[in-house]
């Protein structure tokens, strides 16, 4: 028993992973393909706008508190003039297209939001729950990110 016990104190001890999050082993924008709504082009990191700051929001139409927090960014859209909003989410298209319409995000050009099929960003940043908000500065570094809700003073803070 005593051996059994030092063996498995051994393997644990030697058995080292890399559990370090993606998003902070590389701190910049990773390299998303998106299928925005509503026409169903490509918008990927080479379309962004350069020297601004970016806030990405990993979310799903069917989650109370992504609704809240894009109530809260719509109706208080003029705290983001400096910054474009990336919305992304894995869910079909006609959901994000009911949510997009909805919300009428098309009045809102510091958004774009779209389908990330393969479900890229939310493997990058190891999404547990939604929304999952991430902060780069005008330079592409990541500064800041919440999971869940969050005050919008935090968000527009930390760029």
């Amino acid at each position: 028993m005593c051996l059994l016990c030092c063996w498995v104190l051994s393997v644990s001890c030697f058995a080292q992973q890399d559990t370090s999050l993606l998003y902070l082993r590389f701190p910049t924008i990773p390299p998303f393909k998106l299928i925005k709504i509503p026409d169903s082009t490509y918008f990927t990191k080479e379309d962004l706008k350069k020297k601004t700051p970016t806030i990405v929001m990993v979310f799903s139409p069917d989650c109370e508190h992504c609704q809240e927090m894009t109530k809260q960014i719509t109706a208080n859209i003029k705290l983001f003039k400096k910054a474009q909003i990336v919305m992304a989410t894995p869910v079909g298209f006609s959901y994000v297209k009911k949510f997009y319409e909805g919300y009428k995000i098309s009045n809102y050009s510091a958004i774009t939001m779209g389908r990330d099929p393969t479900y890229f960003l939310g493997t990058f940043y190891k999404v547990r729950s939604f929304p999952a908000i991430f902060i780069y500065n005008k330079k592409g570094q990541l500064v800041n990110w919440f999971t869940g809700e969050v005050e919008l003073k935090k968000i527009v803070d930390s760029y």
